[in-house]
Parts: C-alpha cells; sequence; structure tokens
C-alpha cells in the first residue's frame, strides 16, 4: 500500500469519526434543548454538517468515481431537503402557537399572519377565542 493511500484511508476514517460525532452532538441537541426552534435547529445544522463529513470520509475511502456521484447526489438531497423541513416544522410551530413569541427577536411571519383591521401580535385564537369561566 503506498503512503498517499494510507493517508487517504487515515483522513477518510478521521471525516467519518468526525460526522459520527456532530451527529451525536445532533442528537444530544435535540433531547436536552428546550423549545420547538432549539430542537429544529439542533436537528438540522449538525446533522447535515456531519452527513457531509461523513460522506466526504466514505468517498476518500471508496475512491470510485461512480460512488463519488452517489455520496454527492445524497450530499446534495440532504442539502436541498433538510433546510427545507426545518423551516416547515418551524413554521407550523409558530401557527399552532407553540412558540413564545416573547422571545423571539424578530418576527416578520406576525405582520404576514395579521389580517387587515387587527392590531399586530393579536391574532384570534385558532379555536375560535379564549375559553371563558
Amino acid at each position: 500500500m503506498s503512503v498517499w493511500l494510507q493517508i487517504t484511508d487515515t483522513a477518510g476514517a478521521v471525516l467519518v469519526f468526525l460526522g459520527a460525532a456532530i451527529c451525536l452532538l445532533g442528537v444530544v441537541g435535540m433531547l436536552k434543548l428546550p423549545d420547538v426552534l432549539s430542537r429544529s435547529h439542533a436537528a438540522t445544522k449538525p446533522q447535515t454538517l456531519g452527513l457531509l463529513l461523513v460522506l466526504a470520509g466514505v468517498a476518500l475511502r471508496l475512491r470510485g468515481g461512480m460512488d463519488f456521484a452517489t455520496l454527492a447526489l445524497i450530499g446534495f438531497f440532504q442539502l436541498m431537503t433538510s433546510p427545507v423541513a426545518s423551516h416547515l416544522v418551524a413554521r407550523s410551530a409558530y401557527r399552532t402557537g407553540q412558540i413564545e413569541r416573547g422571545e423571539l427577536l424578530f418576527d416578520d411571519l406576525d405582520a404576514q399572519l395579521t389580517e387587515p383591521g387587527q392590531e399586530a401580535g393579536k391574532r384570534p385564537e385558532p379555536d375560535g377565542g379564549p375559553e371563558r369561566d
């Protein structure tokens, strides 16, 4: 085995290990963080970076043209779908009232969802109004 093959094998193993460790940190974040937006962030960013590092490590180990093309497609679709899914989860949580709006730094969606003639931040309750005792 040549020195270059040994270097690429070692680099590939290191990348796979780093990617798996980052994915593990993302899972811990999903379990420990308190709200939907934080969990969504932990589910998307570290998982995507971790998977890309794992794919890069596997590409260094396999060294085949068809293998590289397959791994590139996997990475491309991961980059396309993961942020969109996270955005939809966060938007759904916002619309169903599972997010503390007072903790948001910016609330651009509130102005889009407010009906004309209604004060911003004072949307009607989803079930038709607050319950009365």
